[in-house]
């Protein structure tokens, strides 16, 4: 087998198994070290993958140094996978430890990055998304379009839930009595979500204005989207929002109440942050934050703890209040 196909095999395992961003990230990594490995007279089409050795990563690491730390960390990543495939399936032989000491002497460790967000702009808009129910409106199309785009974002804010997760929410998900759902969210993972009362109640008023058209459709409730598209294309079927429209909901409903300049600002993920931060400046409880927003590790918890401490900011404004 030539370097080149078991590279395209190991990346169909990638699209097969994890998402499709993930796919396309290593399948830019594999790009790359491609071109590293032809750079220094390796030919990926000619060459077996018996001659593909250990060394290989230190090119790779060597030409990534042009890049992000960040992503250097994937794209080796990437290229350890490699090499775990190879010897998983036994194509060839693989000095394993040896590939993650060379990686592990020759990358850089990215910082960490504090997640900054503009608190008091997310709660300007959910106070405009509220308001959204009461809009005057020149018909039924734009109410539910009004009573959909606040039901997100206030979901969004209350939940924490990351935007695909949100636009993959279906109506048999929620158990309405208890405000919970059970979701499949990152990593593949089965976990209880917790809803707010105004977040129950938002989306709940929108299905309420939904309800002729989720009932025309011919499918069953509990199979449709909490969140669903109404644009021409789909004529009277219901289908769910995308993460593109998601993401556009959130740009055009800032763009209308901040203005222009507030665009890019806030994202779908700043209300997820905004939904952290907001329990941690409640409760100080930075095990109850890291369960509730569902991180697998309480030290990127701990990253929010920072925005959530005002009692720091208090003091440290009153002892430097004359300098």
């Amino acid at each position: 087998m030539s370097i080149q196909d078991c590279i395209n095999r190991y990346l169909n395992s990638i699209k097969l198994s994890r998402s499709a961003n993930t796919y396309r990230t290593y399948a830019n990594a594999m790009s790359l070290f491609t071109e590293v490995l032809i750079a220094n007279g390796i030919d990926t089409k000619e060459n077996e993958i018996t001659q593909l050795k250990e060394d290989a990563v230190v090119w790779m690491a060597t030409a990534l140094k042009e890049y992000a730390s960040s992503t250097e960390q994937v794209y080796m990543t990437a290229t350890v996978g490699l090499y775990e495939y190879i010897a998983g399936e036994d194509l060839a032989q693989v000095n394993l430890p040896r590939v993650r000491l060379l990686i592990k002497q020759r990358t850089r460790r990215p910082g960490v990055r504090l997640p900054q967000f503009p608190k008091s702009d997310i709660e300007i808009v959910l106070d405009y998304a509220e308001a959204l129910r009461d809009e005057t409106v020149e018909n039924n199309l734009e109410r539910l379009i009004n009573l959909r785009d606040r039901a997100f974002l206030i979901t969004l804010a209350d939940t924490g839930l990351r935007v695909h997760e949100a636009c993959n929410l279906r109506r048999g998900d929620i158990d309405w009595h208890e405000s919970r759902a059970v979701i499949v969210g990152k990593g593949n993972k089965e976990a209880v979500l917790r809803f707010s009362k105004r977040s129950i109640r938002s989306m709940r008023d929108y299905l309420q204005a939904r309800a002729e058209l989720d009932g025309a459709g011919g499918k069953a409730l509990a199979a449709l989207p909490i969140f669903a598209r109404h644009d021409k294309a789909v004529g009277k079927k219901t289908k769910p929002i995308s993460t593109t429209t998601g993401r556009a909901i959130v740009r055009d409903r800032v763009r209308e109440c901040l203005g222009e300049d507030a665009v890019g600002t806030i994202t779908p993920h700043s209300f997820r942050h905004y939904f952290v931060t907001t329990i941690l400046g409640s409760t100080g409880n930075l095990k109850l934050a890291q369960v509730l927003a569902r991180h697998t590790n309480i030290a990127v918890t701990q990253r929010y703890s920072h925005l959530a401490d005002d009692e720091l900011d208090q003091k440290y404004q009153e002892i430097f209040d004359d300098y």
